[in-house]
């Protein structure tokens, strides 16, 4: 489990392919690799991979196929930087959400423009994982929490604040990019209990017992 904050920004120094799988070599930048052991999980560019080598300076992991098919891995190349996290310890605060590593698909950069200091995103995201993208709702991008703005259909605007900007690899996104996307788990969940209370009949989780409760406001 992550939070989707951001510790260091890494750089892909070497990808084998196996078959339709990848291992990847990661040289970890500034992140504190001291209490990290094999078999650790290390959130990298929002997808949760697995310690199969420590490296003075890094780590090896391994990419499943299902994976590479899901994210950007498969158009990643050596020199590519990535957003790191650690994955969360019982004493870490949650500073941004509560994030899987499970990507869902991927999104696209529609629109960059500056607002201020700030930077302002306009995505697109698949049909089939808008419906869980809500107004002020959390949303994880290459790793990163972010606060949806703005909702229009498939797209959705964000606002990257400078500090944001300069930690993670953010900054350098352009129109047409695509990104890793992980949606809010809350509402995956919700969603799942929906269809089970109309699969029942009655008794599971509905519309107006979410509304009875404060949850639709």
């Amino acid at each position: 489990m992550f939070t989707g904050i951001i510790e260091a920004v890494g750089t892909l120094s070497r990808l084998e392919r196996m078959g339709d799988d990848i291992r990847l070599t990661v040289n970890s930048g500034k992140l504190d690799l001291s209490d990290v052991r094999l078999g650790d999980s290390i959130a990298t560019n929002g997808v949760c991979l697995t310690v199969v080598q420590c490296l003075k300076d890094g780590y090896v992991a391994d990419v499943s196929a299902e994976t590479v098919k899901l994210t950007g891995f498969g158009d990643y190349r050596p020199g590519t930087r990535v957003n790191l996290e650690k994955a969360v310890t019982p004493t870490t605060r949650l500073g941004g959400h509560l994030v899987s590593g499970h990507v869902d698909g991927r999104a696209t950069v529609v629109s960059r423009s500056n607002l201020g200091k700030a930077i302002e995103f306009w995505l697109e995201a698949p049909a089939e994982l808008a419906r869980y993208i809500a107004h002020k709702g959390s949303i994880t991008i290459d790793g990163v929490s972010l606060t949806v703005n703005e909702v229009d259909g498939n797209r959705f605007r964000l606002t990257i604040v400078p500090h944001t900007a300069s930690e993670t690899t953010l900054l350098e996104l352009s129109v047409g990019d695509r990104v890793n996307l992980e949606v809010d788990q809350i509402a995956r969940y919700l969603e799942r209990l929906m269809q089970s209370g109309k699969e029942q009949g009655s008794g599971g989780v509905t519309m107006e017992l979410l509304a009875r409760s404060g949850f639709l406001g």
